[in-house]
């Protein structure tokens, strides 16, 4: 009775983030009660493996309690600390310090935020201001890649090249634009990879030549495009990117939200080929999902820029009231000290072989056209034909037949509309665990396969 009157206050009052509302209360909430290591139990108890870390974020599993412990302890001490008004506390003060120590190279300043969304949203604002007070204001454009994400404020939103997040929002604006992403099993280059690199950077150049290179602002770019299904580029995409920036003077913002922090190898995929990009967002595996926290880094001349513009005695009017959130600090230096002191980052790095070998298994099940990887997130496109790469019909429901079928298998992981199943484990993730994931996913796919409706489109 308890469950199900939690239930029907869901259906009544909860607003689910990215759901179709009314399908959301026809089927109702799964509640979730508690969770340990890699693994989750919902309110009528049934333990699920949790392969996809939360939302990307639950980077050093559950129940790590040296981080409860920090939170606790900051709390008692100084629950809360505002950073307007020249006001700081110890905790936010390191947390920066240790970023601009571990982040790339000549990412120097951190401002904080909440998450994602709106360190994607106060980068925007942070550019604007840039290019104005440098005596640039005509650079105003902003690119990035379909379907790429980043994040739902009323700006970023229109970044992100995702159209669910764009229908009945009036979204994107029109000073926002975007270019081809480098999805190769979908390119006419196919696995090319110098061939790929190329055309991405012939995209980007005819879309600034379109624009015209005085009015473009920046180009937006997730290392690893999570949201679009987990999208690998090839080695050298990156960099040429960055590359491609510089010379046509715009800015190269890295969006490290999901790929930060040990998901897909290095602490910072950035670090894989050496780029230091102009700006840098983050959040997520920054707290491990522990508490909300997210950042924009930037390098010493973008806040110089910002700094020494005209009317500079007065104030820069962006700000949060959590910004720097004491608490959420402590959390995020304690995660920290977990991936490198605790050996998480390391232990992550041998796992990501573990995953990739195990789906490189899965390319000969019937419904699996492609997987893709980079550390510990993952992608897995299923196909109803593997010889023309044809989706599912979408009256099939193949997202929605994978999510009930690894439910029943006791497997958590991100199925997409397209037929995409998405993985992101804990980085803390044992090598049992690691082995019951991918059993129980090729159950799942087994289960799936079964499926009269899969069966009969196959071909």
């Amino acid at each position: 009775m308890y469950l199900n009157s939690l239930i029907e206050s869901d259906r009544r009052h909860l607003i689910h983030p990215v759901s179709a509302y009314r399908a959301h209360e026809a089927r109702g909430a799964t509640v979730l009660a508690s969770a340990q290591g890699m693994y989750v139990t919902d309110q009528s108890g049934h333990e699920l493996l949790d392969a996809f870390a939360g939302l990307w974020c639950v980077n050093v599993g559950y129940g790590q309690e040296s981080i409860v412990s920090a939170a606790a302890e900051q709390m008692r001490r100084l629950p809360y600390a505002t950073g307007y008004f020249s006001f700081a506390s110890e905790p936010t003060i390191r947390l920066a310090e240790r970023l601009a120590d571990l982040s790339p190279e000549g990412l120097t300043r951190v401002y904080f935020t909440l998450g994602g969304s709106d360190a994607v949203d106060s980068a925007i604002r942070f550019i604007v201001h840039y290019f104005n007070a440098t005596g640039r204001p005509a650079k105003k454009q902003m690119i990035a890649l379909d379907k790429g994400y980043h994040g739902s404020s009323s700006t970023g939103a229109g970044l992100t090249g995702l159209p669910a997040f764009h229908r009945q929002f009036d979204l994107p604006r029109a000073w926002q634009h975007h270019i081809p992403a480098p999805y190769a099993y979908r390119s006419e280059v196919g696995a090319d990879d110098a061939a790929l690199i190329a055309q991405s950077v012939a995209q980007l150049r005819a879309k600034v030549e379109e624009l015209g290179a005085e009015n473009v602002a920046a180009f937006f770019a997730e290392p690893v495009q999570g949201s679009a299904g987990v999208l690998v580029p090839p080695r050298g995409w990156l960099k040429a990117m960055r590359d491609t920036c510089r010379e046509l003077d715009i800015l190269f913002v890295a969006d490290e939200v999901i790929t930060g922090f040990g998901r897909t190898g290095p602490l910072f995929a950035c670090e894989s080929e050496g780029v230091s990009p102009d700006l840098m967002t983050m959040a997520k595996g920054l707290t491990a999902g522990y508490a909300p926290m997210g950042a924009v880094l930037m390098s010493e001349a973008i806040y110089a820029g910002i700094a020494d513009g005209p009317d500079n005695h007065l104030p820069i009017g962006h700000g949060f009231t959590y910004s720097g959130h004491p608490v959420s600090a402590a959390v995020g230096l304690e995660v920290l000290s977990l991936y490198l002191e605790g050996g998480i980052l390391a232990n992550g790095q041998e796992r990501g072989g573990q995953l990739q070998a195990g789906l490189a298994g899965l390319l000969d099940h019937p419904l699996v056209g492609n997987v893709r990887s980079a550390g510990m997130l993952a992608g897995i496109e299923l196909v109803c034909d593997k010889a023309a790469k044809t989706r599912f019909a979408g009256e099939i429901d193949i997202s929605g037949k994978l999510s009930a079928a690894a439910y029943a298998r006791g497997l958590i992981f991100r199925a997409f509309a397209d037929g995409t199943i998405g993985l992101a484990p804990a980085l803390s993730c044992s090598e049992a665990d690691m082995g019951h994931l991918l059993e129980r996913l090729r159950a799942t796919l087994d289960d799936v396969l079964e499926d009269k409706a899969v069966r009969s489109a196959l071909v």
